[in-house]
């Protein structure tokens, strides 16, 4: 089915044409029907299947032309980031109409935000924190929301964001159409369905609890002593074109990249403590070619627009199972191939566990070759046969030889 038979307006057509776009997605195709028709909506997908297009093109369909009444679409977004992202694809898709959009983020000033607003946005985009300060200034009001869209509902959950959403739900009129978007959907998230959203369809979409076929993944035991080391040793080692390093804390990513700085990588650090300017150059010199290495904060493992990406690291195993999906998802994208490795230490085992059931699968230990390992009980636990699944093979040059075949791809610049 073509964009055309969806029943988009004419304007919006010319925008998606414009873009290249021949054919709908699936979760476009079931979704835009539903928001042209008026129905609130929930979705469950994963970054990549246009979920974007998904709620904007019904939703600039419906607005039709720019009036100054204020704005009449609030999209919230869990991270600057994301916010600027899906401003830009919205610009794109309405070029042909006369409709505003403006973005509103913390880590800028105001002045720029409160001039568009005050020329009067048919459709603002922004991030909980900074809207609540304009609102607060009388700078925005929320009185004219026709459309409310809450993107990444429980990242925003993770992030604390959840009580700023309340209360900016609360400032939009009951009369409203609704669309949530959420890979998953925990307790405190349905609750806010059940409290924002009228008789919501729910789409579901490629919800993934396995990561792609397309990416190779292992685990690296390690003493914790020896963490940093064998980051290095692997960077040193693999054929790589270019690597995300993730890590739990913002200080942490900021302490790893330090010491890959020393060792004469070329790093980029993304995380919310950096300034948005910061956070830019970082993201397109990464995108660039200028950065081999990207150390980041999970605030890089959902949304962001980062192709190419040959190599992912988990310095840090992440708390949650999902996240690890999103993070390692963030290689082997668009068909390519990709590799994963995970340093694991010893108080990192429970959460290993929660993701190997998560995901239904034992993923595969590897030791590096030739590397001067200190003891940790993590060797005796992975013993063939113990429960943590045993060492299938050794690895020279990023390669594993044994029992689990694994090829890096890409080349080291």
């Amino acid at each position: 089915m073509s964009f055309s038979a969806l029943g988009l307006s004419d304007k919006i057509l010319e925008g998606v044409k414009a873009m290249g776009y021949s054919e709908p997605t699936p979760i476009q195709l079931r979704a835009i029907p539903l928001v042209l028709s008026g129905k609130d909506v929930i979705g469950s997908a994963q970054t990549g299947t246009g979920k974007t297009a998904a709620f904007a093109l019904p939703i600039l369909s419906k607005l039709g032309v720019h009036n100054p009444v204020g704005p009449r679409v609030l999209i919230l977004e869990p991270t600057r980031e994301l916010a600027a992202q899906v401003e830009t694809a919205i610009r794109d898709y309405a070029r042909f109409t006369n409709l505003k959009v403006t973005v509103v983020f913390g880590g800028v000033g105001y002045g720029k935000q409160n001039d568009e607003l005050k020329a009067g946005a048919d459709i603002v985009v922004a991030t909980p924190g900074r809207l609540l300060d304009h609102l607060e200034q009388g700078t925005l009001r929320l009185d004219k929301v026709e459309f409310l869209v809450l993107d990444e509902a429980d990242r925003m959950l993770d992030m604390g964001f959840l009580p700023d959403v309340r209360r900016l739900v609360e400032k939009c009129p009951r009369k409203r159409h609704s669309a949530l978007f959420s890979a998953t959907v925990p307790p405190a998230i349905e609750t806010l369905i059940q409290w924002a959203m009228h008789e919501p369809e729910t789409i579901e979409i490629g919800a993934r609890r396995t990561p792609a076929e397309s990416v190779k993944h292992v685990i690296y035991p390690v003493s914790d002593s020896q963490k940093t080391d064998l980051l290095l040793e692997l960077l040193n080692r693999v054929n790589y074109d270019s690597v995300i390093v993730f890590c739990r804390t913002k200080h942490g990513a900021d302490r790893v990249a330090t010491t890959l700085k020393r060792a004469n990588h070329a790093v980029a650090v993304l995380h919310s403590n950096r300034t948005q300017r910061e956070r830019e150059q970082a993201l397109q010199g990464f995108r660039d070619g200028k950065f081999e290495v990207l150390v980041a904060t999970d605030i890089a493992a959902r949304g962001l627009d980062i192709a190419d990406v040959s190599h992912v690291v988990n310095y840090d195993v992440p708390q949650h199972p999902e996240d690890y999906i999103h993070r390692i998802g963030r290689t082997g994208r668009a068909a390519a191939t990709g590799d994963a490795f995970t340093i694991m230490v010893a108080e990192d085992a429970p959460h290993v566990f929660s993701i190997e059931r998560f995901i239904s699968q034992k993923i595969p230990r590897v030791k590096l070759e030739n590397f001067e390992y200190r003891y940790t009980a993590l060797f005796e636990e992975s013993k063939p046969g113990a429960a943590a699944g045993g060492f299938p093979g050794k690895v020279r040059g990023g390669r594993v030889h044994g029992g689990y075949s694994f090829s890096p791809g890409g080349r080291r610049r």
